[in-house]
């Protein structure tokens, strides 16, 4: 099976990299921005056309969409997010390949929802954030494109590679500083919110399994489980061997903190670093049609993904 992977140097797409590669039935090409990409193409900014020419001359059966981006402004993420799932689309609706697209969506398409709910992949999408914004954008274009695609709507990636900005990797750089620095207690904040965190290995298998499979529409990929990130504190301070106190600085007058940054002198109160998803307090997916369409289940649980977060953390210099 021949297979184009799209992004395959980003934090996702190094993982399902590694999967395809261990399946001797797949030749895999990597397509990205990146010198080590077999071809270099910038979807944000390449044209359908040129993306046409290179499916009809590889002929792939199957293409993943692992790019994308996480942080920036409006434009910069509209153009990253759906202007390039446009680009994929109108080139495959151009070749002759027939390939089927795999395309990685994101939880944070939903936005917020009730607390002790799972979110269903009929849920009415209402993101919270530009992000979640861009992203929906592009499942929509992907559903409506007419090609035989699935789109995976992924939850709260964890595991290792975890970005040291995000807010499982902020909470281990500042467990490490702590026990660097000899700290007997750890100041957190933002840690109230509940997600549904997935590694990023079992995200890996879950695409496999949707390039091998013939659903399409949306299936939603996390644990169904719900954690509290004040929980994954103490289940990281167990891995790391903390034995410090952690204390809570969440105040009705500060947005959710990770961390106890540096605080300015002339200014009250810590710097805020809000959870960047945009789905308020609790998100929970409801995991029944991975399960029944792909047969997928998730195997690795949060602490193993948190003692790899916390190893990658700990190198740190």
């Amino acid at each position: 099976m021949r297979v184009l992977l799209i992004g395959a140097n980003g934090y996702l797409g190094r993982f399902v990299a590694d999967r395809l590669l261990a399946d001797p039935a797949v030749q895999l090409t990597a397509l990205g921005r990146g010198d080590d990409s077999d071809v270099r193409f910038d979807l944000a900014n390449g044209s359908p056309g040129a993306l046409t020419r290179f499916l009809d001359a590889v002929h792939p059966g199957v293409v993943i969409n692992c790019a994308g981006a996480t942080r920036g402004g409006a434009r910069e993420l509209t153009r990253h997010n759906t202007v390039a799932v446009a680009t994929v689309c109108e080139a495959l609706r151009r070749s002759g390949c027939g390939a089927r697209l795999v395309q990685l969506g994101c939880g944070a398409e939903y936005g917020p929802s009730q607390p002790g709910s799972s979110t269903a992949e009929d849920a009415v999408p209402r993101p919270g954030g530009p992000y979640g914004v861009s992203k929906l954008a592009a499942t929509e274009l992907v559903l409506g494109s007419g090609l035989d695609a699935v789109v995976l709507r992924v939850f709260s990636p964890a595991g290792p590679g975890t970005p040291a900005g995000s807010p499982l990797g902020r909470l281990a750089e500042a467990m490490r500083r702590a026990m660097q620095s000899g700290d007997g207690e750890l100041k957190l904040g933002g840690l109230g919110v509940q997600r549904d965190f997935i590694d990023v290995r079992d995200i890996a298998r879950a695409v496999h399994a949707a390039s091998l499979s013939a659903a399409q529409g949306i299936v939603n990929i996390g644990s169904g489980r719900a954690v509290r990130l004040r929980d994954a504190a103490a289940v990281l301070a167990r891995v790391a061997g903390y034995g410090g106190a952690l204390h809570e600085l969440d105040q009705p007058s500060v947005r959710p903190v990770i961390g106890h940054p540096r605080v300015d002198p002339d200014h009250a109160g810590p710097t805020a670093y809000p959870y960047p998803d945009g789905c308020g307090s609790w998100q929970q997916a409801d995991v029944r049609t991975a399960r029944d369409r792909l047969g997928w289940r998730p195997r690795i649980n949060l602490e193993e993904s948190l003692a790899d977060i916390w190893m990658e953390a700990a190198c740190r210099i």
